[in-house]
């Protein structure tokens, strides 16, 4: 066992979040970038536009994002950022900074020694946040674009671990002390990053409760959304190793809600489910 080495990573992600002015990994750069300009109460489409060019993946998914079925089912082609920007929103830009970031921090060669669980992460993440924009656009009043950014960001915590984990390579050789400290306390540091970040009140308690068990009759707030959509993905799309944690029984699902009615909205959703994932992953 390596507590010692779980201790200190924690011991630093405290003294980084806790202080005045916070160290925040550098993959989270082109997020600040965005989040900056964003808070310009006179920021323009070209203005935001200019700042996306210089980065030709944000780039990419912004464009493929407003081409998608979700995003554009008139199937107009969008083929210049001011005009993907303009389709998709500002706010929706802020959603695809983060994916980004953690696309490259999980393609990074320092991220190696975690490939696999890399892999079954953004896979896990993506289908999160396709998963909670189309449940908010379909049952809910929340606004599908907030849905799909919790989805994101859900388990941004998991992401900020791995990062600082790589830097213990007796903590990289224990897989399961690794999987223990994911588990317990991805949500708490995922609520302390966001709320470094200056994140709303709302996001922060979503996500820090996304996994804690409740019974849903009908899905009415955010927080509901991003339950549902995680425990949905986590089906056949979780991060956690199978070695370490037991599978979700899928017919607990039906406790949580109207399983019959999901299941058909669900079946209406394949293409914009699948769209948004597509736009949203390399």
């Amino acid at each position: 066992m390596r507590n010692e080495d779980c201790f200190r990573i924690l011991e630093d992600i405290a003294r980084d979040l806790s202080g005045e002015v916070v160290s925040f990994p550098t993959f989270l750069d082109i997020t600040f970038q965005v989040r900056t300009a964003l808070r310009k109460p006179d920021l323009t489409i070209e203005h935001l536009g200019r700042l996306i060019s210089a980065e030709p993946l944000m780039s990419t998914k912004i464009i493929r994002l407003a081409n998608s079925v979700a995003m554009n089912p008139s199937g107009r082609a969008i083929v210049d950022v001011n005009s993907a920007i303009a389709r998709v929103g500002m706010e929706v830009v802020r959603s695809v900074s983060f994916a980004v970031a953690m696309e490259q921090l999980l393609s990074s060669k320092k991220m190696a020694p975690f490939e696999v669980l890399s892999k079954r992460l953004w896979e896990h993440t993506m289908q999160v946040a396709a998963l909670s924009r189309v449940l908010a656009r379909r049952l809910t009043k929340v606004s599908p674009d907030e849905a799909m950014f919790a989805g994101l960001v859900h388990d941004l915590g998991v992401f900020y671990l791995l990062s600082r984990a790589v830097n213990f390579p007796a903590l990289v050789d224990e897989p399961a002390e690794l999987h223990e400290l994911l588990v317990q306390w991805h949500d708490s540091i995922g609520h302390a990053l966001l709320a470094a970040m200056g994140m709303p009140e709302e996001l922060l308690v979503v996500v820090q409760e996304h996994e804690q068990d409740r019974t849903i009759v009908t899905l009415k707030t955010l927080g509901d959304v991003l339950f549902v959509a995680n425990k949905l993905a986590n089906v056949q799309h979780g991060w956690r190793d199978s070695l370490f944690c037991e599978p979700l029984d899928p017919a607990r699902l039906s406790e949580l809600f109207d399983a019959e009615a999901l299941k058909a909205v669900l079946a209406e959703s394949t293409e914009d489910l699948a769209s948004l994932k597509s736009a949203l992953s390399t």
